[in-house]
């Protein structure tokens, strides 16, 4: 199976949803997650890479995994003709993409870290709420592209435009979610200067993904709301062409 085969998928993978192709997307995912995530823990300390590379393939398994039923009856129910093991692949597909961008992106980012002010440094703290974003965004960047396969995909099989759509659209919102607070439960990833290197926080349940983000971006931006506001609504408006262009994408 060759690189251009992950990134170029065909529908006629799910028709035959053998073990052997799971597995070896499987594996194709956890390399190329575990090189970017030793790679975001870097920054922390070389045994923090050690734990990001570890937890970055888990999250995507506990992700996919316990949506697995979920996802295929979603697939099911609004006509894309798809099956459990068939919506599985399809997803671990999109995520092996994903993961090959951020794996090829890991020598950059390596690099970032490895010239980033150390977290004992008296720029730690804005150097750490810039890390956290940009590795935020790179991870979205990977995570759109990804999806825009897996839509190719759901267009290739499913029997209308409207059926992919609602599918992928139930997908996003499930996988989504789960795996942000997932990340959120498994952290650190980036590893907080002031805090010890550890695998996990000892309350992995307080709080979540989505406010630490926003509060990063508060912290860039000079606690100015406003100002952060605005970043989102860029990243919003960057988003337009990328899904005009899955809009655009011809049926088959």
């Amino acid at each position: 199976m060759t690189l251009r085969a992950f990134l170029q998928p065909d529908t006629a993978w799910l028709d035959d949803p053998a073990s052997r192709r799971i597995w070896q997307t499987a594996l194709v995912t956890f390399l190329g997650l575990a090189a970017y995530g030793f790679s975001v823990g870097w920054w922390r300390s070389p045994v923090m890479a050690g734990y990001v590379a570890l937890k970055m393939p888990l999250l995507i398994a506990l992700t996919l995994g316990c949506n697995v039923l979920l996802n295929g009856l979603l697939a099911l129910l609004l006509g894309t003709g798809l099956g459990v093991r068939q919506s599985f692949l399809a997803l671990l597909m999109a995520t092996a993409v994903s993961a090959l961008i951020l794996g090829s992106l890991a020598p950059v980012t390596l690099f970032l870290a490895w010239n980033a002010p150390p977290p004992d440094s008296p720029g730690a703290g804005a150097a750490h709420s810039a890390y956290l974003v940009t590795h935020t965004f790179l991870i979205g960047f990977a995570g759109v592209a990804a999806n825009a396969h897996l839509y190719r995909l759901l267009l290739g099989r499913a029997p209308n435009r409207s059926a992919a759509n609602a599918t992928l659209l139930a997908w996003l919102a499930g996988n989504g979610f789960l795996g942000a607070q997932f990340s959120w439960v498994l952290r650190p990833f980036f590893g907080s200067p002031g805090l010890e290197v550890a695998l996990l926080r000892p309350d992995p349940l307080k709080g979540n993904f989505y406010e630490s983000v926003w509060h990063s971006l508060v912290h860039i931006t000079g606690s100015d709301s406003a100002a952060a506001c605005a970043l989102v609504l860029i990243a919003l408006l960057l988003s337009i062409p990328i899904l005009a262009a899955l809009r655009s994408q011809p049926t088959t």
